[in-house]
């Protein structure tokens, strides 16, 4: 019988030692282990030193307020003075702004009319159908051939002369009719004749300031059912019609003032505001007219 050797039998000990050693470690003894045992943490204590990191604030951002737009002021309506001392504005009436009427020679009413405003003739001394007993009311005072009169007769052709001189801006040809039309602030110039028979209407754009001049070669004339009419705040103490010879006003209305050189002659059924002004012969209200000549001012 073989005998195994004593070496043999120290080798089996020692692995099978270190079977026994293994298992009690994996059993959960520690025996001989030299793995420490895990030990778990008490409550309320930190589970060791892991970096917890410190989330970053996110960035509130900040409302830019909306600007409030400044509103814009509306222009200021300037006196009808106001406006004509300024240069290149308007034309400046002087004394002759106090009249509703003024006749180089005679002023004549033969139907019913209402003059609100001062009525005037120089150098002539005439007038027939207007005051105290006729059918012509006048709500102002009448000036014959006194220097009140013949002052206003000296700032109506300064008048006159101004609004002659202005440059113009838009021109016309002779013998057109801007009825119809709706025309902004400027200065229209017609060599010759100017005619109205539709609705002419003047817009002054929002400014109370706006300045309308019409310069007329020779005659200016308004059909029956013809209107002048002012809208955009347009003022009529802003709108002249310097008429080279003389005009013929039959329109149902009419704005502005007239500074003719001759004569001017009312329509039957007229409604005026504004100024009826001759330099040199006669203001007429034909018979069986109805009329009204407002001066706008102050």
């Amino acid at each position: 019988m073989l005998k195994t050797p004593r070496f043999f039998h120290a080798r089996r000990f020692v692995a099978l030692a270190a079977l026994v050693s293994l298992a009690s470690c994996s059993g959960g003894g520690c025996g001989n282990c030299t793995v420490p045992a895990f030990t778990a943490p008490s409550p309320g204590t930190s589970p060791g030193p892991f970096f917890t990191p410190t989330p970053s604030p996110i960035p509130t951002a900040t409302p830019i307020p909306t600007p409030t737009p400044t509103p814009t002021p509306a222009p200021i309506a300037l006196s009808c003075a106001q406006n004509a001392i300024l240069p290149n504005q308007s034309v400046p009436l002087g004394t002759a702004a106090n009249f509703a009427i003024l006749a180089g020679q005679t002023a004549t009413n033969g139907g019913v009319a209402t003059i609100n405003g001062d009525l005037g003739v120089s150098p002539g001394n005439s007038q027939t159908g207007f005051g105290p007993g006729t059918t012509g009311t006048v709500n102002g005072s009448i000036w014959l051939a006194v220097p009140t009169a013949a002052n206003a007769q000296l700032d109506l052709t300064t008048a006159y002369n101004s609004a002659a001189g202005k440059p113009a801006t838009v021109t016309l040809l002779g013998g057109t009719d801007i009825g119809g039309t709706t025309l902004p602030a400027g200065v229209y110039h017609s060599p010759s004749t100017l005619f109205i028979t539709g609705p002419l209407v003047l817009n002054g754009g929002g400014n109370p300031n706006a300045v309308f001049i019409f310069q007329i070669g020779s005659g200016l004339t308004t059909a029956v059912g013809s209107t002048v009419n002012l809208i955009g705040l347009a003022n009529p103490c802003n709108v002249f019609w310097q008429v080279g010879s003389s005009a013929t006003i039959n329109g149902a209305t009419f704005s502005g003032n007239i500074l003719a050189f001759s004569s001017i002659t009312m329509g039957l059924t007229t409604t005026m505001n504004g100024r009826a002004l001759a330099r040199n012969a006669a203001v007429t209200i034909p018979i069986t007219a109805v009329d009204t000549i407002s001066k706008p001012g102050p």
